[in-house]
Formats: C-alpha cells, sequence, structure tokens
C-alpha cells in the first residue's frame, strides 16, 4: 500500500516514517507539509513525491492511506478531506483540541468507511499485555484505584522542540502531549471516565502546563490518578492498580502483583510484542477490515477526557466528561 506522509511537524514522524517504510506491505509515496521546504527535504530524502498542494494529493489514487503528524489544530481539515477522498488514516494522538472538532472527524471517518488507527503505543507494549490479561482474568477483583506517570526533562533540559508549546497548535502542554498516555490507558484499564478534576502548572515560563496532575471518576466508583510532566529528571514509568483481590505495580516495564489466591509476589514472564500501531493498520488496510483497536472512537474518548481535563484546571473544578 501506498502511503502518504501529512507533515513532518510530529517529533513521532520520523518514526512512522521508519515504519511504514520498513513494513513489506507498505511504502511513503508522497509528502505533503505546511512548511513546503521542510516538506521538500523529507520527500527528496525518501525518493518520494512531493506534493504543494494537499487537495492534490489526496485525489492522487495511487495513494491509499495518509498518516497524519501535522500540527493538532489541522487535524480537522486534513482528516475530515482525506475520509471523504477515501484515504485510511493513521495519526499520532490527540485526535483533536476541541471536542466538536473530534466529533467532526468521527463522523468523517465512520461515513466514508475507511481504516482508521490512533497511535496508542503502550497498549501493544509487552508489560501492557501482560496487564491486560490480568485485568481481563479477574483476579485482581473489581478495580478501586489506578495510578499512570509518565514524566521527562523536555523543558528543563529543553531538547522539546518550540512548536510543542505553542497552544494554538498544540491545545496545551505536558497534558495534551505526554499526558496522552497515562488518560487513554486509564481508560483503557478502567472504563470510561465520568469527571475530572485537574491541577496544572507552569514552572518554565513557556506559556502551557509543563507539570500536570488530573484524578479521574470512574462509571463504576474506581479512581484514577493521571501524572505527567515536562520538568521531572529520572522518573520511571510506573502504573499502579488495585483491586477488592490484588494489586499490581509496573516500574519501567517490570511487574510484580500478589492476589488474595497467590500467596506472595508474582513476577510474570513477559510475551512478545503485540503489532505496532503502525503495522496493525498496515494489516487492517490489507485485509479491508477495521481492528478492534485505536478506534476513531477511542481517540475521540481521548479529547473529550482532554477537554475535560483542561477545564477542571481552568475552572479549579470537578467537570463531567461530555458523553
Amino acid at each position: 500500500m501506498n502511503v502518504a506522509l501529512i507533515s513532518a511537524w510530529h517529533v513521532h514522524a520520523g518514526e512512522y516514517f521508519n515504519r511504514f517504510n520498513n513494513n513489506p506491505n507498505s511504502q511513503i509515496t508522497a509528502v505533503w507539509d505546511e512548511i513546503p521546504e521542510r516538506g521538500r527535504a523529507w520527500a527528496e530524502k525518501n525518493g518520494s513525491r512531493f506534493y504543494e498542494s494537499y487537495d492534490e494529493l489526496i485525489a492522487d489514487p495511487t495513494i491509499d492511506a495518509v498518516c497524519i503528524t501535522s500540527p493538532t489544530n489541522l487535524h480537522p481539515e486534513l482528516m475530515i478531506k482525506a475520509a471523504k477522498a477515501g484515504k485510511h488514516i493513521f495519526t499520532e494522538k490527540v485526535l483533536a483540541i476541541t471536542p466538536e472538532d473530534a466529533r467532526a472527524i468521527t463522523a468523517a471517518v465512520k461515513e466514508a468507511g475507511v481504516i482508521f488507527t490512533i497511535c496508542f503505543p503502550h497498549e501493544s507494549e509487552p508489560p501492557f499485555l501482560v496487564i491486560r490479561d490480568l485485568l481481563d482474568s479477574g483476579k485482581l477483583g473489581k478495580i478501586t484505584y489506578a495510578k499512570f506517570r509518565k514524566a521527562h526533562t523536555g523543558s528543563i533540559d529543553n531538547w522539546l522542540p518550540a512548536f510543542f508549546y505553542d497552544k494554538e497548535q498544540c491545545g496545551g502542554g505536558a497534558m495534551m502531549d505526554l499526558g496522552a498516555h497515562p488518560m487513554y490507558l486509564l481508560e483503557w484499564a478502567l472504563g470510561k471516565t465520568k469527571a475530572v478534576t485537574s491541577t496544572f502548572t507552569e514552572m518554565t515560563g513557556r506559556g502551557v502546563e509543563d507539570n500536570a496532575v488530573s484524578v479521574l471518576e470512574f462509571e463504576g466508583g474506581a479512581i484514577g490518578v493521571s501524572e505527567t510532566s515536562f520538568v521531572s529528571w529520572g522518573n520511571p514509568l510506573v502504573f499502579e492498580i488495585s483491586g477488592t483481590d490484588g494489586w499490581l505495580l509496573m516500574t519501567d516495564g517490570e511487574i510484580r502483583y500478589q492476589t488474595r489466591e497467590s500467596g506472595g509476589w508474582v513476577r510474570p514472564e513477559l510475551p512478545e510484542r503485540a503489532p505496532h500501531p503502525v503495522d496493525y493498520f498496515v494489516d487492517s488496510v490489507m485485509s479491508g477490515k477495521q481492528g478492534s483497536m485505536y478506534t476513531v472512537d477511542e481517540a475521540l474518548n481521548l479529547t473529550l477526557l482532554m477537554d475535560a481535563a483542561y477545564k477542571s484546571a481552568e475552572s479549579g473544578r470537578k467537570v463531567t466528561v461530555e458523553a
């Protein structure tokens, strides 16, 4: 299948570029970018065709799919046009900045019947496959609490690109970018969020939050805590899950858990990684069937969750998540 890279704006654009080219069933054959000079450079690097016009690109019948890694505020126009042109869509989180735009994209994707995949990469990683099986087994009982922390030094060591602090393009700061992972994983583990209470702070004077915590209230009564930061050094990736019959802790991919029945700590072996979302997308397009993971509905839910989190941080109040 022939894939077009739509903007090299995002820091993960290069990763997806390489993954599509390394998959035996896909290749990047076209590039468009809102900054033409950048797009030409990427196209020349790969021997792909550069399109000045996005409309011309999506009208090309030889292009099967688009990989959209543009500024988030461009997602609605780019995705809706791609869907209407019958192009399958792979994209980086988040889907859109506002619920209205996310719903418009969702409607366009469903109406066109195109394959859609959003990159929620942790869900395919070995530790999370173990956690998924454990949750599905019921060994932990009814889940009552979960906390996920993902943090790095992007703002204090100055390695994030300046445009990641552009609220117009991104919709926010640390929560909108890195914080997307705790948010989608808490729903992945605990179900549908009912309400959110957030505290965001700005520590490096860049105009957006770089330190953020959200407390999520779930429909079943469970509580989730999402922690993220661009100003924390040496923090491990931590996922803690508590239930009525057991407790689990994942730290940088190492898992241990115990249950009422285990009689002590269990340290499970990790399986092989499931297909990366890029490969999952390629497989879905090749089969002609929308997969059950990384769907446009999951993408929409993340935007609704983010919207509630930001509204809570701005108002200082608990905010109900839109249905």
